[in-house]
């Protein structure tokens, strides 16, 4: 059983969805100064994800725990745990979430030097769609997807 509840996101929930995405991209990018991005990170929050992606947040106790944005195209952009819940179940029921939001398949980037990332991604039944470089910062990134069993290639994002 778990100790957190999912939940479609609220309004109220952008300044802990803006501090949990600078907490643990921190924490995985620590030459990074994430805290200068957060006007960038906000408004492409507010301008881009919210308005078209489904964002389920996870929470226990009022806090919230961690996040997961899917697009009607099946496209996953975000994927936010945080790191005092890293190696839980929560990473996996938001992933689980996703695929109910979006049953037809996901695709998503992850920058190739996210080695935790990936594996989790393949773990869950992700494989390797190419190599790409993020739009925004250049760096290299992998595509992957998933797809339930028994669909045709190229039928999510």
């Amino acid at each position: 059983m778990s100790d957190f509840t999912l939940r479609p996101y609220r309004d109220s929930d952008e300044d802990a969805a803006i501090e949990l995405w600078r907490r643990t991209w921190q924490l995985a990018y620590p030459t990074i100064d994430f805290a200068a991005r957060v006007p960038w990170w906000r408004a492409r929050w507010r301008d881009e994800l919210v308005p078209v992606a489904r964002v389920v947040v996870a929470e226990a106790a009022g806090a919230m725990l961690g996040f997961v944005t899917i697009d009607r195209t099946g496209y996953l952009d975000q994927i936010v745990v945080a790191p005092e819940q890293w190696g839980s179940t929560l990473a996996t029921a938001l992933l689980d979430e996703a695929r109910r939001l979006s049953p037809e398949g996901i695709s998503l980037l992850v920058n190739k030097d996210n080695d935790r990332a990936i594996r989790f991604y393949a773990r869950n039944g992700f494989v390797d769609a190419g190599e790409d470089v993020n739009p925004t910062s250049g760096r290299p990134v992998l595509r992957m997807r998933w797809m339930p069993a028994g669909s045709t290639p190229g039928s999510a994002g």
